[in-house]
């Protein structure tokens, strides 16, 4: 009969309060350090809950208001991004997440880091024990996340991508291309842009009768 595993002060005090995380992701770790990212949480949240979405902000919230938000719960932000309402990111795991220059996300995007480990999950195991894997997300240069989309852990999407509306994005998106669905797939290749062909010159006429 295998040994019972002996349950950590953290992890005991956590099961304590009522909260089922996981023994691998809380239990080895400082009670302190959980009180303390317990605490950021709940900075990080007022910050997206209320200000985020202030009317009294409301003229300058996409551009201004929200991106620095997000920067100042720890995602890597570039310039002139546009952040949408409703935009929802993994907080506690915001340092995962970069967003470069230009980069637009629209209205109701979650933006998710991590998601429990079922690499060796089986049948009779308990999901509530099961640990975490995190993943960064990398929203490149110019890339669009459309409406009311998931993009899950580990996932970038190139420069000048477009990811359409309601779409679940579990894999990379490739520069410059359109990808839609759930899960989202590339249906499009964005092309390049053609210059106008040169007109060749109209022949002279000869003013000789």
């Amino acid at each position: 009969m295998a040994e019972k595993k002996k349950l950590s002060l953290t992890y005991r005090f956590l099961r304590m309060i009522g909260l089922n995380y996981s023994e691998e992701e809380y239990g080895q770790v400082s009670i302190f350090k959980v009180i303390g990212k317990v605490l950021t949480t709940y900075r990080n949240g007022f910050l997206l809950k209320y200000v985020m979405h202030s009317w009294l902000l409301a003229p300058i919230l996409p551009r201004k208001v929200r991106p620095w938000i997000l920067k100042k719960i720890g995602c890597h932000v570039g310039k002139d991004i546009f952040v949408g309402d409703s935009v929802k990111i993994d907080s506690g795991h915001a340092d995962l997440i970069t967003i470069d220059d230009h980069a637009h996300i629209a209205g109701g995007v979650r933006l998710l880091c991590h998601q429990r480990n079922l690499r060796d999950y089986c049948v009779g195991d308990d999901y509530a024990k099961l640990g975490y894997r995190l993943g960064e997300i990398h929203l490149c240069k110019g890339s669009l996340v459309g409406m009311e989309s998931m993009v899950m852990p580990g996932v970038t999407i190139g420069e000048g991508a477009i990811v359409g509306a309601g779409s679940l994005v579990t894999k990379d998106v490739p520069a410059w291309t359109i990808a839609t669905g759930r899960p989202a797939k590339v249906v499009k290749q964005i092309p390049e842009r053609q210059t106008p062909t040169e007109q060749p010159a109209a022949p002279q006429q000869d003013d000789k009768q």
